[in-house]
C-alpha cells in the first residue's frame, strides 16, 4: 500500500495516508494573541483542509487528542467550539489533557485521524 505524506519537511509531515485513514499530527492556531475560541477555531480549520487534501472530511474522524495549556481557564471554551464545529451524530473518541505546550502563546493542539474513502 502507498503512504501519501502531506505537506513535509525535514522534521514531520502535516497528514499522512495509510490503508484508508489519515493522520493528522499536531495543529495549532497561526495567530496566537487569539484567545482560545479563536485558537481553536483556527485549529480547527487547519484540520479541516488537511482532511480535505487527504480526500476526507470531519464527519469521518475516528479519534481526536486535544491538548490544552489551562484546562481550568479554557475547557469551557474549546468545548464551546468544538462542539460546534463536529459534524452532527459523527463525534470521534476524544482525551484533552492539559499540557506544558511547545511554545507560551499556544493554548490548544489538536490531533485527528480519520477514515479517508
Amino acid at each position: 500500500m502507498q503512504i501519501k505524506r502531506i505537506a513535509t519537511d525535514t522534521r514531520r509531515s502535516r497528514a499522512v495516508v495509510y490503508n484508508n485513514m489519515v493522520f493528522v499530527g499536531g495543529q495549532t492556531a497561526d495567530d496566537r494573541s487569539q484567545d482560545i475560541r479563536g485558537q481553536t477555531r483556527q485549529t480547527l480549520a487547519k484540520i479541516e483542509k488537511f482532511l480535505a487534501e487527504a480526500g476526507t472530511d470531519k464527519s469521518r474522524l475516528l479519534t481526536a487528542q486535544i491538548w490544552i495549556k489551562d484546562l481550568e481557564r479554557d475547557f469551557a471554551g474549546m468545548n464551546e467550539v468544538w462542539d460546534a464545529w463536529t459534524a452532527p451524530g459523527a463525534a470521534p473518541t476524544r482525551a484533552t489533557a492539559q499540557c506544558d505546550l511547545a511554545a507560551k502563546d499556544i493554548l490548544v493542539e489538536i490531533i485527528v485521524t480519520a477514515a479517508v474513502e
